[in-house]
């Protein structure tokens, strides 16, 4: 899925609320700590990429993203660390050239998440941090899992097909397929709120990541039926929302 046309500030209002509070969680769960050289795989709009930063010194952090917008703000906030236009697929960068390398809500979204992680494994010197997170979407427990419900109970759409990483066991398996060792997997939950439900909706609608597109083509009347169903489902507000995230980390071979 491409982020290619999506404005870092817009990201920032639909997820960068949920993912800035999860990086913390997610960096503790990896034993980030200087000193360490770390990359940030599908660094988006650089929630993970200042956690890291803010550890390690920008100098000792490296990000990629393929989205050139995305990348262009996290030169602009994140002044010295090296972020470089490019896919988890294929990555700009010699073997072993890593302490630690970090995804953080990315894998659901790759074309082949296996030959990531054989990239992610392969800059990430032996015995160092590789570990990558991703939303409950098998248990609707991801930020948008009420507004992703409210369309499919209210409009004729296709149900979303499981993704890579999004249910228990998967991103463990995947780390341990790749040669991971001491692989582990942990829960991470965050707690995000807006004043009411026109605020939460406005979000909703921008259309960003597993929500793009949902409304597209829709008239009136099945608008509204998506949206009486999301307030159904959220209420008026204020609107307190819980999200999950799988993790699961390992050590590079």
């Amino acid at each position: 899925m491409s982020f290619a046309d999506v404005a870092a500030g817009d990201y920032d209002r639909f997820m960068g609320r949920f993912s800035a509070p999860l990086a913390g969680l997610f960096a503790d769960f990896a034993g980030i700590a200087a000193p360490a050289r770390a990359l940030d795989v599908g660094c988006g709009t650089g929630a993970l990429t200042r956690v890291l930063a803010g550890r390690l010194g920008p100098h000792a952090v490296a990000g990629v993203d393929p989205a050139e917008g995305f990348v262009a703000a996290v030169r602009d906030r994140l002044p010295g660390v090296d972020v470089r236009v490019a896919a988890a697929e294929d990555l700009p960068f010699e073997d072993d050239a890593f302490d630690a390398t970090l995804s953080e809500l990315v894998v659901h979204f790759l074309s082949d998440p296996d030959a990531a992680f054989a990239e992610i494994v392969r800059v990430t010197r032996t015995g160092g941090v590789v570990a990558a997170c991703v939303w409950d979407f098998e248990h609707d427990r991801a930020p948008h899992s009420a507004f992703l419900r409210a369309v499919r109970e209210s409009v004729d759409r296709a149900p979303t097909p499981r993704r890579p990483g999004t249910s228990r066991g998967d991103l463990a398996a995947r780390l341990t397929a790749a040669g991971c060792r001491d692989v582990a997997e942990t829960e991470l939950t965050v707690t995000e709120g807006l004043d009411d439900f026109d605020a939460w909706w406005e979000v909703h609608a921008l259309g960003i990541g597993s929500t793009a597109r949902m409304l597209d083509g829709l008239d009136d009347a099945a608008l509204e039926r998506v949206r009486m169903r999301a307030w159904e489902l959220v209420g008026s507000g204020p609107i307190t929302t819980v999200a999950t995230a799988w993790a699961a980390r390992g050590t590079a071979p």
